[in-house]
């Protein structure tokens, strides 16, 4: 075997995030987002083991004809919608909803001779100022909408947070507030994402939109998934290569970042930012060795990493490295990186191994 880095997606706790969810918003439908191939975590076999979904969340046709492909029947909702006319065969071809947030998108729709209704997700910018339209224009568009007689009756009307990963802040009240002015309760409507979901019990609607919290991810300032009830989905792991002895001030790695204090003992790990463990994890990053802490010395190199052995005196060729995972929050690998976790599991390259277990 050429590599030894492992990602192992643990079955038992998408499903049990999905229940996890359910549970926070009992009223809604629950769109799991299985966009970024399931955040890295496999987009066919996210979809599999959340079939317990109301529909899938997916940023591109080209993840609608991945899923239908294997065989999955589901509602799935397009989040960008279309780009040009040719996508809206595609689309009815594959029976996807579609996200409209722009008129061009309102235009190819006018133009398009084929009868055959779509179902649509009308997005309003209340505040994220990314993608849909300003909120005042809400009534004129449903009306042109339904003038269409290729648009479906059920039109959906929803709205992204911007902060609402900052439960303080007050900017998620004032766009759900906006949302209301905008006749969304009067329709169908989703407004909240994973941190709404557990933070903002009016933001619990109609459908409920759920993305990091399936995958057991926060990207919260110091808190984790776990705080909240939810399962870490993947575990990243590889193992020792090499234990070497280096000498008290001796320099370790690309650019001599870091110096040895003592003498002591260098283990080499068989996974780097080739594998998508982030570069910037700086010294001291933890990982887990034998079911104990230990951190990462000098610079993450493309295949390997060097840590800390000097608490390890048992350390053996071979032993298993947890790099993230159940014992190991992302988040806390994510916080060193200054990034969040959602961009490490997104960022797993494809000579990683995955494998799956139930728990």
């Amino acid at each position: 075997m050429s590599r030894s880095a492992f990602a192992t997606i643990h079955l038992g706790a998408l499903r049990h995030n999905l229940e996890r969810v359910r549970t926070l918003a009992p009223k809604s439908r629950v769109m799991a987002v299985i966009k970024a191939d399931g955040y890295g975590h496999g987009l066919e076999r996210v979809a599999r083991a959340l079939s317990g979904a109301d529909a899938f969340g997916v940023a591109a046709i080209a993840d609608g004809q991945r899923l239908r492909a294997a065989g999955i029947d589901h509602r799935i909702v397009v989040l960008s919608g279309i780009d040009e006319a040719g996508d809206l065969l595609e689309v009815r071809r594959l029976g996807l909803d579609i996200v409209v947030h722009h008129d061009h998108q309102i235009a190819l729709i006018t133009a398009d001779p084929d009868p055959r209704p779509l179902r649509i997700w009308l997005k309003i910018d209340t505040g994220m100022h990314r993608l849909g339209f300003d909120p005042t224009r809400t009534t004129a568009l449903l009306a042109q909408l339904r003038a269409l007689a290729n648009v479906h009756d059920d039109i959906v009307l929803m709205s992204h947070f911007a902060r609402s990963d900052e439960p303080a802040d007050a900017a998620t009240t004032q766009q759900l507030a906006r949302f209301a002015a905008a006749g969304a309760t009067a329709l169908p409507h989703s407004i909240a994402n994973s941190a709404a979901i557990v933070h903002f019990a009016d933001a619990r609607t109609d459908w409920v939109r759920a993305g990091g919290a399936l995958y057991g991810l926060s990207v919260e300032h110091d808190r984790c998934g776990a705080d909240d009830g939810f399962r870490p989905a993947m575990s990243l792991s590889s193992k020792l290569i090499a234990i070497n002895r280096v000498a008290k001030g001796e320099r370790v790695g690309y650019g001599g970042s870091y110096a040895c204090p003592d003498d002591m003992a260098v283990g080499v790990v068989a996974i780097g930012y080739g594998d998508g463990y982030p570069r910037s994890a700086a010294t001291g990053t933890p990982v887990r060795l034998n079911g104990r802490d230990a951190r990462i010395i000098g610079r993450v190199s493309m295949d390997l990493m060097m840590i800390d052995l000097r608490d390890h005196a048992d350390a053996n060729i071979n032993d298993r490295v947890l790099l993230w995972g159940r014992d190991l929050p992302v988040e806390r690998i994510a916080a060193a990186a200054g990034t969040i976790s959602y961009e490490l599991t997104c960022g797993i390259t494809r000579r990683v191994m995955f494998l799956e277990d139930d728990t």
